[in-house]
Parts: structure tokens; C-alpha cells; sequence
């Protein structure tokens, strides 16, 4: 699938939403850097700041690597990229630079006069011990939206703070949303904090320029991922279900919404949905028990409900004798909502999703193409607009000269101090 077959390519540059934004990234790891990689998506320009003594964002030391023999456990060479960055630094460009040095520090403070949005995942704190907070930020550029995506929030918490995925799934509830009664707490698969903080983030950001564009004023937007994926958690009534008896984890099964869930065949799993009428009825007709869409127990939902365990059984051993294949074919011809449960190398490489730019193919700098990674794309497509991370990632400092040159005007001999002194 080529860029020019996706929805929205036939766009010129200009056309990207985000085009003539500028954005400083201060993030590492993942939940500020898939923030910006979406703002680059959107067209923003992202100029990537790494700190050079630590070896840039930690993603680029993240195993496996790709080279030119393809995917590797361990880097083995210098042009050898970790699949990480290949995902996360599409678009962008990266400069080096060391806070912590009074050159750097200059170098920042003219940096963020030139952009639109700044955006940092440090722990609450960090910029504050730095320099760059918002405080200090907005002095130097007022109309600068400056984003914030952390464990806790900006203000942090007693003792250290310091969040992970994991951290964040257990404090809000998550483990216990999977998984059957008593079993130990689940972790989700994918690291949906670190995933859904920055979803929130570029929201405000978004919602923050607009005020901008208005106003003239950037403000601060401040996003936490406990915040974040407890909001998510509040959006279901668990407090309800359990007041009214209805159990909170329950396996592959929805007792509250049956027939509903994961189901076994020959071959593998399907999934359904029945949880309307309409949907109960033509079910059990796929079945081949269409006597039961009037029988009592079956006919509305609070009954299904109430016999959730023998309507699911039903099911389970109707499925038990036919492939998934079969399975699904039949309760599609009825109408019932149903799919095949895929892995994940098959999920990514769905026409559709690749057709739409959902996802995409992934590039190394100097291999190019590399047919056996994929990555997130953009998953907005705009009838106006276009969306895409058709750049590699870059290698670490590779934009530097260029940013302080085209974008500062620093001549050759300023850029040259820089180094010297360690600025760079």
C-alpha cells in the first residue's frame, strides 16, 4: 500500500491541519512521544530535543533493532534503529541539547519563542528544578500552549511519584476490571496508560491552540495518566453493578448484556454481540434453537440477564462443534454482530486499516522500507486534510545544525561554541 492510495493523500502539504505549528518535544519513552507523533501526523513541525549525555530519548536503546539484515536482539552497528524509535520519532526532527548547561538553557529560551505548543512527560517537578516550567515559559512566549502528560498531574504526589504503565493500570482500577471472580488482578497487554494520557493531551492541545488563535494567551494543559485511565474506568458503573449484584469481572462473558462475549470453536475464537432483542432473537435462530426467542427466560433482556449462565452455555456448545470460520458466517447471515478473535500480526496488517493509514508500514533512515514492521499511523481521516508519517525517524541530533540555523540563525561558528561548551 502506498502513501498516494490512502484517503485524503491527493492533499498537498499545506493541507495538513497542523501545518505552519511548531511544536518542542521535550518527551521520552511513550506517552509524550505518541502525544507528538500525532501532533506530526497532523502536520506539525515536532522538533525533537534530546539530552545528549543520556544518549537521547531512552526508546532508542529499547531491543529489538532493526539492520540490514533485518531484525536483531541487540544493536550491531551505529546505523543499526530499536523498532521503538522507528515508531515513535517518525516526522520529527531531533536536536541535541543540554539543559543543565547555561548555553543549553539559552538555546531553550530561544527555542520556545519561535513555537506554538511545548510538550514534556517529566515528573512533576523536574521542569521547575530545570527552569522551564510553565511560569517561566509563558514570560518568554505568551501565546505558547505548553503541555504537561505525568503519573499523577503537575502538582505530584507524596514521594517519589514516579509512574509506570503498570503503576498507573493498578491505582485506577484497571486489573480489576478483567479477568473471572477471584482470579489475581490482569494486566492489560497494551500499555494503556502510557497510550490513553496522551489521546487527552493533544485534545487539550488542540483545544488549547484554538483558545490561543482567539485569545492571543497559551495556557497550561495538564494531563495525568492515573487521571486519565480512571476517567476511563468511571465510565462504566461498577459502583452500580456491584450495589445491584451484578459481578464487575466477568471473563469472557457479559452476564449484564447477554448473549455477549468470547467463544470457543475448533479452530480458535469468535466474538459476538447480541444484547438487543432483535439481535437475541436472530441469534438463536443461527443457532438453530429459534423456539427459545419466545420462551420466557430468553424473550427480553432482563431475563437473559437472569439466565446469562444457560444462554451462554447454549451457545458455548453450539460453537464447540464448528469452525470459527463457519461460526461466524452463520451468525453474520442472521444479522448478529460477530468477528474472528486475531492476533496481533494479522490485526495489523488488515487491508482496511493499512488502506486508511491506521496503520503503517515502517522505514528505517538508511534500509528504507522495512516489510515486516508496522506501526500506528494517523487514525482521523479528514475528507480536507491529510495525515500521515510518511519521514523515518531521525537519528539522534541529526536536525540540530539545520534548527539552529534556519530556525535561530546561528552561523557556523555559534554552533561550533555550542559544542565545545557542551551545549549540544
Amino acid at each position: 500500500m502506498t502513501d498516494t492510495d490512502r484517503p485524503g493523500s491527493d492533499r498537498p502539504d499545506t493541507a495538513h491541519p497542523l501545518a505552519g505549528k511548531t511544536v518542542v518535544d521535550l518527551t521520552t519513552a511513550l506517552s509524550g512521544p505518541y502525544a507528538t507523533l500525532l501532533l506530526a501526523g497532523l502536520g506539525a513541525r515536532v522538533i525533537k530535543v534530546e539530552n545528549p549525555e543520556l544518549g537521547g530519548d531512552s526508546s532508542r536503546n529499547n531491543a529489538p533493532y532493526y539492520s540490514a539484515e533485518g531484525l536483531q536482539a541487540q544493536r550491531t552497528s551505529d546505523k543499526d534503529m530499536s523498532v521503538s524509535m522507528m515508531l515513535r520519532g517518525r516526522n520529527k526532527e531531533s536536536v541535541t541539547l543540554n539543559l543543565k548547561t547555561p548555553e543549553g538553557a539559552r538555546v531553550f529560551r530561544e527555542l520556545v519563542t519561535k513555537a506554538d505548543v511545548l510538550v514534556e512527560n517529566f515528573s512533576a517537578g523536574v521542569t521547575h528544578r530545570l527552569g522551564i516550567d510553565f511560569p517561566v515559559v509563558h514570560e518568554l512566549n505568551p501565546r505558547l500552549v505548553y503541555a504537561s502528560i505525568s503519573g499523577f498531574g503537575a502538582q505530584g504526589v507524596p514521594g517519589g511519584g514516579k509512574a509506570m504503565d503498570t503503576i498507573i493500570q493498578a491505582l485506577s482500577g484497571t486489573m480489576l476490571t478483567a479477568g473471572e471472580p477471584g482470579d489475581p488482578p490482569v494486566r492489560f497487554g497494551l500499555p494503556i496508560a502510557d497510550l490513553v494520557a496522551p489521546l487527552f493531551g493533544v485534545i487539550g492541545v488542540l483545544s488549547a491552540l484554538l483558545e490561543a488563535d482567539r485569545t492571543g494567551r497559551g495556557q497550561h494543559v495538564d494531563v495525568s495518566m492515573l487521571g486519565a485511565l480512571t476517567s476511563l474506568v468511571a465510565c462504566e458503573p461498577f459502583d452500580a453493578f456491584e450495589k445491584v449484584g451484578m459481578p464487575l469481572r466477568t471473563g469472557s462473558y457479559v452476564p449484564r448484556l447477554a448473549p455477549f462475549g468470547v467463544f470457543e470453536g475448533t479452530d480458535g475464537w469468535f466474538a459476538l454481540c447480541g444484547p438487543t432483542d432483535a439481535f437475541s432473537r436472530n441469534l438463536l435462530t443461527a443457532v438453530g434453537r429459534p423456539e427459545l426467542a419466545d420462551d420466557p427466560r430468553f424473550s427480553v433482556r432482563d431475563m437473559r440477564v437472569r439466565h446469562a449462565d444457560e444462554l451462554h452455555a447454549l451457545i458455548r456448545d453450539w460453537a464447540a462443534g464448528l469452525d470459527v470460520a463457519d461460526a461466524v458466517a452463520r451468525l453474520e447471515a442472521r444479522g448478529v454482530p460477530a468477528a474472528v478473535v486475531r492476533d496481533t500480526g494479522e490485526a495489523v496488517r488488515d487491508p482496511l486499516v493499512l488502506q486508511r493509514g491506521e496503520v503503517e508500514v515502517l522505514r528505517h533512515p538508511v534500509y528504507g522500507v522495512a516489510p515486516e514492521l508496522y506501526g500506528s499511523g494517523v487514525p482521523i481521516v479528514l475528507s480536507g486534510s491529510s495525515t500521515s508519517l510518511d519521514r523515518p525517524a531521525p537519528w539522534l541530533g541529526e536536525h540540530t545544525d539545520s534548527v539552529l540555523s534556519e530556525l535561530l540563525g546561528y552561523d557556523v561558528e555559534r554552533i561550533a561554541a555550542l559544542r565545545a561548551a557542551g551545549a549540544l
